[in-house]
């Protein structure tokens, strides 16, 4: 059962990274796009109705990080976006095996890089620039693309964990860390089963 779930959804390195870069490129130019769309069509301050009350478009411009948290230390989170955009092109990408896994950390990437492009180039200065948030629902904070892929790549990391697919390879957990030698008494080190019975004392003369 490992074997088979250690290749399920297993892809070639190459379609790996393909499929992460892909998503992200994709995630970004949506995020960037949906924000300039809202900035010229819409007042700041303004609710604009979607769904009734249940979902609406209310453009404000948030100084805080994800989901208008933490106003006031927009530096902060710049640096730390940099870092986890940091980790995921550099750290995860080459070792990504798993196309749930290159979708997920393509997702994180993207709305880290989404809210980031705003911090770093909006105003009022770069590094302290303020994240365009515009959706609304009710007793929620108001949000944007970019804090909607982050929240599916959080879901996604949960689902594939649960599935026996951890870190970018997609591999399953091993819970026996027991070697072979262990797990089979009579092996001799680095011989198979049948060569150690092969070379195993006859001791039926001896008995004769």
């Amino acid at each position: 059962m490992v074997r088979q779930l250690e290749h399920t959804g297993v892809v070639p390195p190459r379609s790996a990274r393909t499929i992460l870069l892909g998503v992200a490129v994709a995630g970004v130019a949506a995020d960037q796009v949906a924000k300039q769309a809202v900035i010229a069509s819409l007042d700041p301050g303004v609710p604009v109705p979607l769904v009734g009350r249940l979902l609406q478009l209310y453009l404000i411009r948030n100084p805080g990080a994800a989901f208008s948290l933490g106003e006031g230390s927009t530096w902060v989170f710049a640096v730390l976006a940099s870092l986890v955009l940091l980790a995921v092109l550099v750290v995860a990408l080459p070792r990504v095996r798993h196309w749930g896994w290159a979708v997920t950390l393509g997702l994180l990437a993207a709305g880290v890089a989404g809210n980031l492009t705003d911090r770093l180039l909006r105003p009022p200065a770069a590094f302290r620039g303020h994240v365009v948030d515009f959706l609304m629902l009710p007793y929620w904070p108001i949000f944007n693309v970019a804090d909607m892929m982050i929240c599916a790549a959080a879901v996604l990391v949960v689902v594939l964990s649960f599935f026996g697919h951890h870190g970018p390879t997609g591999r399953p957990y091993d819970h026996d860390h027991r070697t072979r030698d262990e797990k089979e008494p009579g092996v001799a080190p680095g011989a198979t089963p049948v060569e150690s019975a092969e070379d195993a004392p006859d001791d039926r003369g001896a008995r004769a």
